[in-house]
């Protein structure tokens, strides 16, 4: 059985329920759900594929990403080879207060992922946002899942169903 590690952050909050959600879709026993702050990077080696999610709470909480939680699980990731996993990456913002800035969060941790060799999927359509602009948008499509819990709470369930189908196939589940 292939094994999937979804790791996300901050805890308490729309991206630990999402992170849930998401770990309920791919089917019991096929995810290993942690905070950044629970899970052992160095025991990364063992899992498939992995999934990262956070939150992007105004540019600022990125722009000194050495000040998060993000930066040790950041600084361990680059002692590690992911050549040969797959990751795909979920974030949650508003896109109406901070419509410049919209999921940019989801941008860094693809850094960090293709930077340590992992292979990134799970892009998805820019249709039916709001935002100005975002470090998440390659052409017509958002790096990974966008989701605004504040603006359109309504659209997220679907949204992930339809992610996570996705995901189910571009994974080989």
């Amino acid at each position: 059985m292939k094994k999937i590690a979804l790791i996300y952050w901050p805890k308490k909050g729309n991206v630990e329920k999402t992170a849930h959600k998401i770990s309920d879709l791919l089917g019991p026993g096929s995810t290993d759900v942690f905070t950044i702050s629970e899970v052992e990077a160095d025991n990364l080696a063992v899992y498939d594929f992995l999934i990262l999610g956070g939150s992007t709470i105004g540019a600022d909480n990125w722009e000194d990403v050495h000040t998060t939680k993000w930066y040790s699980f950041f600084d361990v990731l680059k002692k590690l080879d992911l050549s040969g996993k797959t990751a795909a990456i979920f974030g949650l913002g508003n896109q109406i207060l901070y419509p410049e800035h919209f999921v940019d969060g989801m941008a860094i941790i693809r850094d960090e992922l293709v930077a340590a060799g992992a292979k990134i999927t799970g892009t998805w359509p820019i249709e039916g946002y709001e935002h100005s602009d975002s470090k998440s948008v390659e052409g017509d499509h958002f790096i990974g899942l966008a989701l605004d819990d504040d603006q359109q709470p309504e659209l997220s369930d679907e949204r992930i169903s339809k992610w996570v189908a996705m995901l189910k196939a571009e994974f080989g589940l």
